[in-house]
């Protein structure tokens, strides 16, 4: 295997010269955070530009190892994530949370794809229950979410064959125990890109 800063050089590679983040930062810079051995920075920045241009799985994969190497958990879980995304598309959402007085939380959970609530996505069993899916939140910009709190998450299902049907605009619940613990509506459902 080879060391995070080797790989850090190889994911380089594997974007177009002119890849450039949204904050305006470039895969030269990347180039030259790797010359002055700013390997967090380099990492950092890998991520914001893979963010916002199609990247392989074989880049998140790279750029996961190499945050493990780091230590850096959370970066190395979201390389996961966006691995995960281009072969298995991705699902956005704007996700609330009821209040712990209506039902729902009683705490906020960390938002790094650790909890795996059940979902209302519209499916029926044979006999024409509720069949609730199971699917991993990640919050974005925020490291947790709370009772009654709004953010936008992403949802990984462990069989996104079965979420295949949502689009925007979309409502699906979720749910920790009864009654349901949130709703969300979809605002992006992409195919995969692998």
């Amino acid at each position: 295997m080879d060391d995070a800063f080797t790989l850090l050089r190889q994911a380089v590679d594997l974007l177009p010269p002119g890849a450039v983040a949204e904050n305006g930062q470039t895969v030269a810079d990347v180039r030259r955070d790797i010359q002055l051995q700013e390997w967090e920075t380099a990492l950092d920045v890998l991520i914001e530009i893979a963010d916002v241009h199609p990247a392989s799985i074989a880049l998140w994969e790279k750029l996961a190892e190499a945050a493990r190497q780091m230590m850096l958990d959370r970066s190395r879980r979201w390389c996961e994530w966006r691995g995960w995304e281009v072969e298995h598309g991705t699902i956005r959402a704007s996700l609330t949370l009821l209040g712990a007085d209506e039902g729902g939380r009683q705490s906020a959970f960390s938002g790094d794809g650790r909890l795996r609530p059940l979902w209302d996505i519209g499916r029926r069993t044979a006999a024409g229950q509720q069949d609730l899916n199971i699917a991993m939140v990640w919050v974005e910009f925020a490291p947790q979410l709370g009772p009654g709190g709004t953010a936008d998450v992403r949802l990984a299902p462990l069989q996104p064959e079965q979420w295949q049907h949502l689009k925007p605009g979309d409502v699906i619940t979720m749910h920790e125990a009864q009654p349901a613990a949130g709703i969300a509506e979809i605002v992006e459902a992409l195919p995969p890109r692998a």
